[in-house]
């Protein structure tokens, strides 16, 4: 067993280790992550790279009496889809074996594919949540509606919102995949049959949609990051409007507008978190922005995205 002491000793010299090779550590407590990236015409000196760096990683965990497990090491190429056949179809050769790049990896709990369109990751929770509905279905009858609906919350719903900030920006169709598994737990609450409209039962339950429950997630982690309650990785990613120089004598230097970084790639550039949190946030009513505390913010803004949800059905 290794001590906190000399845990943090090791950790320190592997983020040393991996940053000299010009790449990004990322560690968890059983598994290590390594990030990089390059421009397409560099491609193949970055895999060599990342092997050196992965081969120098495997000779310090030796020295160290652990063993770095090649069957288990994962690597992906994430790009745009124009640039997915310009991918090398190897990876990094860890010793005298080849990585072979995945097509989708699971970091936390999140499916990231190699487009970055999140498709496994939808398919993934859609299917999870289905089958813990179709358990729920068999204690429907003898369970109280208050106490079924808590059941849904507590087992399908926080897969729903299980790091769902992630999901900004997606299509329709991978969107509606996942608000079909709330209007399907909506349904289950009350006996509703499939041919009814699920809306009434939805706004009964004052639950928010899909894209207003990543909206909100988004605007609560950038509520927090202004006023300095989150990690201090994440409040460096937004800049107030008002403390930029050359915007003071605009009239949104008055308001609590947050600077949009361009994005170079319209595919996927916008949906990066300093992008679309600060979207997200300058689409806020300034009552909503402005509010003291973060629990007077979250009822003003739940209030806010249930009237934008439902603003074709609630009169």
């Amino acid at each position: 067993m290794i001590g906190p002491i000399v845990f943090v000793l090791y950790t320190a010299d592997l983020i040393a280790l991996v940053k000299s090779y010009g790449l990004s550590p990322h560690l968890y407590a059983y598994n290590s992550q390594i990030y990089g990236y390059c421009s397409p015409s560099h491609l193949d000196m970055f895999l060599s790279t990342v092997t050196d760096c992965i081969n120098a990683v495997a000779d310090w965990t030796r020295s160290i009496r652990l063993q770095l497990n090649s069957d288990k090491t994962e690597f992906i190429w994430c790009a745009t889809v124009r640039r997915q056949h310009c991918l090398p179809t190897a990876g990094p050769l860890i010793g005298s074996s080849t990585v072979t790049p995945s097509t989708a990896v699971r970091d936390l709990g999140v499916y990231i594919d190699s487009g970055l369109k999140m498709q496994s990751h939808v398919r993934q929770t859609v299917s999870r949540c289905f089958a813990v509905l179709r358990q729920l279905r068999t204690v429907r009858r003898q369970v109280p509606t208050s106490v079924f609906q808590s059941l849904i919350v507590a087992l399908v719903l926080s897969q729903l919102d299980y790091c769902n900030y992630v999901l900004f920006g997606l299509t329709a169709n991978l969107i509606q995949r996942l608000q079909s598994v709330q209007n399907a737990a909506a349904r289950l609450i009350f006996r509703i049959r499939r041919s009814e409209h699920v809306t009434p039962a939805l706004i009964s339950l004052h639950w928010l949609r899909v894209s207003e429950r990543i909206s909100f997630k988004l605007a609560v982690l950038t509520y927090r990051s202004i006023h300095g309650t989150s990690p201090s990785y994440l409040q460096s990613c937004f800049t107030r409007v008002s403390d930029m120089t050359s915007r003071r004598r605009l009239r949104s230097s008055t308001l609590h507008r947050l600077d949009v970084l361009p994005v170079r790639l319209s595919t996927v550039g916008w949906r990066a978190f300093p992008v679309s949190d600060a979207t997200v946030w300058n689409d806020l009513p300034l009552h909503v922005a402005s509010a003291p505390s973060l629990a007077v913010f979250r009822q003003r803004l739940k209030t806010f995205l249930f009237s934008h949800s439902y603003q074709d059905t609630i009169i």
